[in-house]
């Protein structure tokens, strides 16, 4: 986990006056979370198109609901399955929004395949979270989860199209590392199981 703990906690109480508005306005965590996905598709159209600074704001925005669409549903006592589920599939549609815009945009530079590699190992620790999640292990180790993920290519992107380029290398070298450190510590976990 690159963002310390701390961090996170700090950020969270931050966006508590946020959620907590939401819910006196009787906001609902999943409409929240569908919210999120249209600042995810926009950033994919400006990564198209180029704008780059522009993609990485609307990136920014849409990170901002999928911290807030949780935070408002633990606040309301509002912590569902079927939410939890919307909220998984929407970040997966928000990534893959996000890199065929960035696919677009480097296409003709070698930066595509670290953009195919990104979103492969993207998908992968996330699969495979749920996936080991459901065979009833706890799987929330790893050094490039979403957030972190989110931060660098956002980082990237408010700096430039050159620092993007090696931003999202970053995320395709670091996300499949995780991606088989989940699968390792798992194999591990299932083998003190056994025994």
């Amino acid at each position: 986990m690159l963002i310390p703990l701390g961090f996170r906690v700090w950020f969270r109480k931050l966006l508590k006056p946020l959620a907590r508005a939401l819910s006196a306005s009787h906001v609902s965590p999943n409409a929240l979370t569908v919210l999120g996905l249209f600042p995810a598709v926009g950033a994919g159209v400006a990564f198209g198109k180029g704008m780059v600074r522009l993609g990485g704001v609307l990136l920014g925005v849409s990170g901002l609901f999928d911290l807030s669409d949780g935070l408002l549903a633990r606040l309301g006592n509002k912590e569902t399955k079927f939410g939890a589920l919307l909220d998984s599939t929407i970040d997966r549609y928000s990534e893959i929004a996000v890199f065929i815009g960035l696919a677009i945009f480097y296409r003709g530079d070698a930066t595509l395949w670290g953009v195919l590699l990104a979103l492969a190992g993207s998908l992968m620790v996330s699969y495979l979270k749920a996936r080991v999640e459901g065979l009833g292990f706890s799987c929330k180790s790893g050094m490039l989860q979403r957030p972190e993920r989110l931060v660098i290519l956002i980082l990237g992107a408010l700096i430039g199209a050159n620092v993007l380029k090696w931003a999202i290398w970053l995320v395709a070298v670091l996300a499949n590392i995780t991606a088989v450190e989940r699968l390792i510590r798992t194999r591990s976990l299932m083998g003190k199981q056994n025994g």
